[in-house]
């Protein structure tokens, strides 16, 4: 029976191990109180790990993509869209312990044990959770229109402090004025896919006007398959300002 367990305690670890290996390493950035660890997981979806707390950010693609990472304190969800409010996989999670901050378009799709334990946060507005500082801005489309993908308002990006880092979420978004005019920014995740954000010129450009000391370009699969980063970093260079562009690996090779 012993050998039995220990064969089994075997298989779940080299399982675990297997489904580490399909994300990317995760990336370490230096705070003043220990390291930030980022992990992409894929699309527009990762994990914040820092100074004892694990956030989720926009966690989709089904529950396998999660196996082996730290449950969650803290979760952000950005818009109603299937590829950020994925039900699914939030319902498959060990999310029942976290605390879930989104707009009130998101947190009305939520089931009620969810609800119970969500914070809406509208555009401008702030809140600290789990000892974290969280402001939302907004994300929307240019120009603004009646059918828009993403309206003004309806979803968020995201500013969290996390020791001495400003780390800031684009969500779906153009090049806004708002983006634009962020400050202080030390880790950026920014979107760029057609037709539904941007491309990579405006992403570029807009990040060369709020110079993030860091970025990476993330949420990049449009309809004609996936935006070219080594372009968004080599545009983002030319600009010759103190900007590192990290490029990871968002989807599977596979895909």
């Amino acid at each position: 029976m012993k050998i039995k367990h220990y064969v089994l305690a075997l298989f779940c670890l080299a399982t675990l191990a297997a489904n580490a290996q399909n994300l990317p390493a995760p990336d370490r950035i230096k705070t003043n109180q220990g390291d930030l660890v980022v992990q992409p997981v894929t699309h527009g979806s990762l994990v914040l790990q820092w100074n004892g707390k694990t956030v989720w950010v926009d966690p989709y693609g089904g529950a396998t993509l999660y196996t082996g990472l730290a449950k969650p304190d803290l979760i952000l969800i950005t818009d109603i869209h299937g590829d950020h409010l994925d039900l699914k996989t939030l319902q498959a999670l060990p999310v029942s312990g976290a605390i879930l901050v989104a707009p009130q378009a998101v947190v009305d799709q939520l089931p009620d044990p969810m609800k119970a334990k969500a914070v809406v946060l509208a555009n401008g507005a702030k809140t600290t959770q789990q000892g974290l500082e969280i402001a939302a801005v907004p994300m929307y489309n240019l120009p603004e229109t009646a059918d828009s993908r993403h309206p003004k308002g309806r979803g968020n990006g995201y500013v969290v402090r996390l020791g001495n880092k400003n780390v800031y979420l684009s969500g779906d978004t153009e090049d806004i004025p708002e983006m634009r005019a962020l400050k202080n920014i030390d880790v950026a995740f920014v979107c760029m896919n057609l037709p539904y954000t941007m491309d990579v010129d405006q992403a570029a450009s807009a990040v060369l006007a709020f110079k993030p000391k860091m970025v990476y370009p993330y949420h990049y699969r449009g309809q004609n398959g996936l935006s070219d980063v080594n372009a968004f970093k080599t545009k983002v260079e030319a600009g010759k300002q103190p900007i590192e562009v990290r490029l990871r690996q968002w989807y599977p090779k596979a895909n």
